[in-house]
């Protein structure tokens, strides 16, 4: 049988050294970042043939950055997929078209490295490489993220300069591994480097760091021995010694304390910083260091808009102050371990990790999983080797307080051995695992996009039994449970946020999740008019690809915060201010080891969304899990609509955000809206008849109100199996038409009755809209609206949409703010006055869809050049509330439909303003749950009352 060549061989390659764990060193090392010589064949056999010598001449090459991935340079293009592989399924065979880099670069090795060992090493390249030095082939590689070394010594000439060579393969038996839901990017796209290895030097480190009952533990394995050093603590101790440590500050995600360890050999020091802290599941429950933890976390992806995941240090430690100005405390690194640099964050300011292994063969279920090497023994030294290298590369960090054996990949022997290499290995951590059926291979009960209701009966262990051995359901049904996913982030959303964290904070047994996902992957590209936007699958040339479901991060791709992240905040935050039934403040502490001595609480009083008061909460001490109740600091004064609003702000600065930050913040009705009738008057409606609209208010020209019905459809609603948005395209809410039915002169004002439906239905909506003059100017617009005909589903809103001068670019309004919200995405959305331009309401989803509402609106002003248009909610005799949704943009919902990206959107001569009577909620259902009962919108008959006069 004709060996297979190295790249479609999933066996690990033996000249690659025993993985070890990734440490601060004083020995030398040569980074080889920078630019090589590159040349790029489409094909193995194509690739130059003697590149690897140091005489081969390379002239006529090109340079190459490293880390980078070779796409985003000009040679191919990104290629998009969320579970299909791009080639044909025939492991560990790929197509002879395989893209091959190679990759030449020289480097002076100090003379005096002579008679050291040195190796090689890489921290990332995708997806399979082979690498020489000085025309010795050294050893060759797979797993993508994941380090790997190669003893050089004899390869190197000290004091000389030497040929580092490495050819990179797109394809490979590793690919088969490697399907995790992102963009297919190949090339060396990781630090590089040279090692010289001191005789006598740290071999390898492992820390034991404990915490329990107020005392820690310590004990560093070193291989060959060495003394340990930890001089805050007064440690000096060997190598392999137990040691009780007295006073030590256990770590923590909301406390991460860290104390400098030095392990000393005659020929190496390597320094390392340790957190006190023991990982136990307990009683069915996840503990820290004997607290339950409720993870408020996220999925991250490694990504950035114009390096892919060539990420920089300033990068990382982005993500990393984003998350936890966020309030978010929780990390799983999907699906395969971060840059190590990452973790040393994760470390330093207090993040949980579950750190996942480089693991996903999801491609494999649409053949019904045939093939699938997760239950292949001749993949199992290929399993074992990426646990191996994982475990032993971030066994030293505080913050992974799990591991993982990887992401969708089915279920069959080969997790097995990854399970019990990382147990053997490091039982002081729990593993993770969500794919297989019964919870085998996984210390805690993992699932995706479980809905609040089965989350329900998780919390309350009684959900249905999951596989067939009893034994093994009953051992899962008693562990803790974790969503690794849930609360889809894709486009406008995600919704239900606030009844997913009900269910953790009330059912102890359910202890958070991780929301997918962090970051959209949108790549920078531009038009052929140099417009710039983010591509996303398709944009590319790719024949396959599963368009914009790679853009479902909290964040935009240039790391701005979308909507979502600031609703996940507000969601998790880890202080609640509410008032109470007998009117009083609550402030209930929700840190697992915090008390709130780090937070001050300030106060303001506003009447009508202007402050009137202000001042400081004067707090006891407030331990963690324990609340205070407090008398309220003001009472209304006047007869205007009042809010209290309590903000909980950082004291000092942390290190990762300065004093002021706000941390959390509650609001508490104070006086509600008066109810005022409007003073009316006669006179005259400047109403076109024909058409039923009107045509003028306070001397602005108008068009409309038209009844509507249709939203863009956002990512939630289009992307399901028989979804909202086809319903509602079947239906033909999008193509309403209109029929005046009368129009009526009637104590002093007008009559409309206008009959809305859509063509080839005899369902519809009878809308009456009274209009009357008000005294002092400005017209009285009471509307109701009545559905005709069988309406059986949801419908996405029910609407006033009109149309208004374009020099109108500037909105006031008091309500709901300062950013978009919706029925389910609201909590984040605080009642004050605000003001923001027309182009600023706007979000910019990746792929255009519904946005920019605000939610809760009692008056709006919408103002430009000699003035402007005011529209407010008055009461209605049947206590409907008396506010509206207000919308306002330069296109309309069908333009906003029709663009696929944001630069296709063109400003038009008039601004579109929807005020809404009733709104859908926009759900998760892209993938995960759809909008929840009581966010659902259906055909029903609603009014609204509106004062429309001259700002």
């Amino acid at each position: 049988m004709t060996p297979l060549p190295y790249h479609e061989d999933p066996r690990p390659d033996p000249r690659m050294l025993a993985p070890r764990a990734a440490v601060r060193s004083n020995a030398p090392r040569l980074s080889l970042n920078g630019h090589w010589r590159f040349d790029m064949a489409e094909t193995v056999a194509e690739a130059p043939a003697g590149f690897a010598d140091p005489g081969y001449d390379d002239g006529g090459w090109a340079e190459l950055p490293v880390p980078a991935h070779w796409q985003l340079h000009g040679y191919g293009r990104p290629a998009y997929t969320n579970t299909r592989y791009p080639f044909p399924i025939d492991p560990p065979r790929v197509p002879t078209e395989n893209p091959t880099g190679s990759y030449r670069r020289t480097v002076a090795v100090p003379a005096e490295w002579a008679g050291e060992r040195i190796v090689l090493r890489f921290e990332g390249v995708d997806s399979c490489f082979a690498a020489w030095v000085n025309g010795h082939e050294v050893g060759t590689a797979q797993g993508s993220r994941l380090p790997s070394e190669f003893d050089v010594t004899e390869a190197v000439r000290p004091g000389a300069e030497n040929l580092v060579a490495v050819r990179v393969h797109q394809w490979s038996a590793g690919s088969y591994l490697e399907d995790q839901d992102m963009w297919w990017m190949s090339g060396i796209f990781r630090d590089v480097a040279l090692l010289a290895r001191p005789a006598g030097g740290v071999a390898d480190v492992f820390v034991h760091a404990g915490y329990e009952d107020g005392v820690g533990s310590l004990r560093v394995d070193v291989p060959g021995g060495a003394r340990v050093l930890v001089p805050e603590l007064g440690i000096d101790a060997a190598a392999g010694d137990d040691v009780r440590v007295d006073g030590v500050q256990p770590w923590s995600a909301e406390v991460p304390r860290l104390y400098d360890l030095r392990v000393v050999t005659p020929g190496e020091r390597v320094d390392l910083r340790v957190g006190f802290r023991t990982v136990r599941i307990s009683d069915g429950l996840l503990t820290v260091n004997g607290e339950r933890v409720l993870l408020r976390g996220v999925n991250r992806h490694e990504f950035h808009p114009d390096r892919g995941r060539a990420v920089t240090g300033q990068d990382m430690l982005d993500d990393v102050l984003l998350m936890k100005r966020h309030n978010i405390n929780a990390v799983r690194t999907s699906h395969y371990p971060p840059h190590p640099h990452f973790l040393e964050l994760c470390d330093e300011y207090g993040l949980y990790v579950v750190d996942e292994c480089d693991l996903e063969t999801h491609g494999f279920v649409h053949v019904g999983w045939r093939g699938n090497p997760t239950d292949d023994p001749a993949w199992g030294d290929a399993y074992e080797d990426r646990m191996r290298r994982m475990v032993e590369r971030d066994k030293n960090h505080a913050c992974v307080i799990m591991w993982s054996l990887g992401n969708e990949s089915w279920t069959g022997r080969n997790l097995e051995r990854m399970y019990r290499y990382a147990h053997d290995r490091d039982p002081g951590r729990p593993v993770h695992y969500e794919h297989c059926p019964d919870g085998r291979w996984s210390d805690v009960y993992s699932r995706m996009y479980a809905s609040q209701a089965e989350t329900d009966l998780i919390g309350r262990r009684e959900e249905p039994a999951r596989g067939v051995d009893p034994v093994q359901d009953a051992a899962r049904r008693a562990a803790p449970f974790v969503l690794c996913e849930y609360a889809h982030a894709m486009g406008n959303g995600p919704g239900g946020l606030t009844e997913y964290q009900e269910l953790f904070e009330s059912h102890p047994r359910c202890q958070g999740g991780f929301v997918w996902e962090w970051i959209d992957h949108g790549i920078r590209t531009r038009d052929g008019e140099g417009r710039e936007f983010f591509g996303y699958g398709g944009d590319f040339g790719e024949e396959l690809h599963d368009g914009n479901f790679v853009a479902d991060g909290l964040l935009f791709p240039d790391r701005t915060p979308s909507p979502g992240l600031h609703e996940f905040a507000k969601v998790i935050e880890p202080v609640r201010i509410t008032g109470t039934p007998d009117g009083r403040l609550r402030i209930t502490n929700l840190h697992e080891v915090r008390d709130l001595a780090h937070l001050r609480f300030r106060w303001t009083v506003a009447e009508d969304g202007i402050e009137v008061e202000a001042g400081e909460l004067d707090l006891p001490a407030v331990a963690a899990g324990g609340s205070v109740e407090l008398d309220r600091p003001a009472e209304a004064g006047g007869d205007a609509e009042t809010w209290l609003t309590v903000r909980a702000v950082l004291a000092a600065d942390e290190p990762w955000a300065p004093a002021g930050h706000e941390v959390a913040w509650g609001q508490v009705q104070l006086a509600a809206r008066p109810r005022t009738a409007a003073a009316l008057t006669g006179g005259a409606v400047a109403l076109d008849r024909v058409r039923g609209v009107l045509t003028e208010v306070a001397d602005i020209p108008v068009d409309g109100p038209r009844l509507d019905a249709w939203r863009a459809p956002t990512d939630n609603d289009r992307i399901p199996h028989d979804s909202a948005a086809d319903a509602w395209r079947t239906i033909g809410l999008h193509r309403l038409r209109h029929r005046v039915v009368d129009v009526r002169d009637e104590d002093g004002g007008v009559v409309v009755r206008t009959r809305s439906a859509p063509a080839a239905l005899d369902a519809g909506f009878l809308s009456t809209m009274r209009w009357a003059p008000l005294a002092g100017g400005g017209l009285l617009l009471d509307v109701s609206v009545r559905p005709e005909g069988d309406w059986t589903g949801p419908i996405p809103r029910l609407g006033l949409a009109w149309s208004l001068p374009a020099e109108l670019d500037r909105v006031t309004w008091y309500g709901g703010g300062p950013g978009e919200a919706y029925p389910d995405t609201r909590r984040a959305a605080r009642i004050g006055r605000f003001t923001s331009s027309v182009d600023d309401l706007q979000t910019p989803y990746v792929m255009p869809q519904e946005n920019g509402r605000r939610a809760g609106v009692r008056w709006a002003e919408l103002t430009g050049r000699g003035g402007g248009l005011r529209i407010e909610a008055l009461p209605t005799d049947d206590g409907d509330p008396e506010t509206f949704g207000l919308t306002v943009r330069r296109w309309t919902s069908a333009d906003l439909d029709a663009a696929l990206h944001p630069v296709d959107l063109v400003p038009g001569d008039r601004v579109r303003l929807t005020v809404d009577m009733a709104h859908r909620g926009v759900g998760t259902a892209s993938c995960g749950p759809d909008v929840l009962p009581q966010h659902e919108l259906h055909a029903a008959p609603a009014r609204l009352r509106l004062a429309l006069t001259r700002a």
